[in-house]
């Protein structure tokens, strides 16, 4: 009986024995033939890239683009912002003309001349003839800046011809009038109505070729001099006289061409300007030095503005008052 069982026993030890030499085979086999990559580990899956164009169209139909902001504008470097500003509006220059321009003198300047302003208000015009020199002129427009107080110049054609940059340095200040002193400077009521007419017609075209402004409505007779029939002629230019409610004497200067004294100064300058004041006070001055060299009337400009704001007036160019 131990015999058989140890019979038996070998006969399983072999059989267990050939079949695990047989699964080794197979499994050995079965290594071998398998593809390569089956034995590698499987790498991290990539980041997942955006659309590209390879894509699909169905892909990139679903992507709404991010879409690129548009750069900001720029200042120009060579270039200075300026304040926006409502200018006041102002007839627009004529063409030389050479017959009376096509326009309509406001009513209230018809046959008349304005020796103020008409006006209850307290308003003051200050006014400045430029006919001959303009030494007092840049202390008259720096003064008149430095207060904000509009002024209305009276050019000559030869004063804007003699004196083009001070002339555009008037007309570049909005603020100012322009008005018309003829050509010359000559005594209207001597001249024919054919030179009068001319000296009119030829200051308005230098003034406005020189300073792209243009006088009209505003016209002063030279010296004061006029007559019913010069009256007539501007205002057929479309031109109103304006005259003065006070002369400052200013251009007499302190020491008259004898080398006497005038009794002149800037003292009785000021004081000629305050005893007028007035509603609607038009006060007359120049840009140029008296005889002696003095420039009397820029150099009591100032004061005579503070005098003037003390008892309670303010200021107006003309052509502003009479537009708006």
């Amino acid at each position: 009986m131990r015999r058989v069982l140890k019979g038996h026993l070998r006969w399983a030890v072999a059989i267990a024995t050939g079949l695990v030499f047989l699964i080794a085979v197979t499994i050995a086999l079965l290594v071998t033939g398998a593809p390569q990559q089956a034995v590698h580990s499987s790498p991290s899956p990539p980041t997942r890239p955006g659309p590209s164009a390879s894509m699909s169209p169905q892909a990139t139909a679903t992507l709404s683009p991010t879409p690129t902001p548009a750069p900001s504008p720029q200042p120009s470097a060579t270039s200075t912002p300026r304040p926006t500003a409502t200018p006041t509006p102002r007839p627009s220059p004529t063409p030389t003309p050479t017959t009376a321009p096509s326009r309509e003198l406001p009513a209230a300047l018809h046959g008349v001349e304005w020796y103020s302003l008409p006006t209850g208000q307290k308003i003051v015009a200050l006014t400045f003839d430029a006919g001959s020199g303009d030494q007092g002129l840049a202390k008259i427009l720096k003064t008149l800046a430095d207060k904000s107080i509009p002024g209305t110049f009276f050019l000559t054609g030869q004063f804007v011809q003699r004196y083009p940059n001070d002339a555009r340095a008037i007309a570049a200040v909005d603020m100012h009038s322009i008005g018309n002193h003829t050509r010359d400077h000559p005594h209207m009521n001597q001249l024919s109505d054919t030179a009068v007419r001319d000296e009119i017609v030829s200051a308005e075209q230098a003034i406005v070729s020189v300073t792209v402004r243009h006088p009209w409505p505003l016209y002063r007779f030279p010296y004061g001099e006029s007559s019913s029939r010069t009256i007539a002629i501007a205002n057929s230019l479309g031109y109103g006289s304006i005259r003065w409610t006070v002369d400052t004497l200013g251009w007499e200067g302190s020491i008259d061409a004898n080398g006497n004294p005038t009794g002149q100064s800037v003292t009785t300058v000021t004081s000629r300007a305050l005893n007028a004041a007035r509603a609607g006070e038009i006060v007359l001055m120049h840009v140029g030095a008296a005889p002696d060299g003095t420039t009397l009337d820029a150099d009591a400009l100032a004061g005579m503005i503070d005098g003037l704001r003390a008892r309670g007036y303010s200021f107006v160019a003309i052509w502003d008052f009479i537009y708006g």
